[in-house]
């Protein structure tokens, strides 16, 4: 897919179970174990906005234990 398309895909964040969030495109039905959060835009709005989000990297499950 060349930059201009890419460029005009609009993405969804999304999230799974352990809050690690990803992008995924708007037009596909979300991958199993991911829904979604509630934003979407562009990747760079999307990524963007994970970046403020997600401050800690590690999966719920870790933190939960520590």
């Amino acid at each position: 897919m060349g930059d201009e398309q890419e460029d005009a895909i609009i993405y969804r964040v999304v999230v799974n179970d352990e809050e690690q969030y990803s992008i995924w495109p708007a037009y596909k039905e979300n991958a199993l174990g991911w829904r979604d959060e509630g934003t979407s835009g562009t990747k760079e709005e999307c990524l963007a906005h994970i970046k403020e989000i997600w401050t800690d990297m590690r999966p719920l499950s870790l933190r939960k234990k520590m």
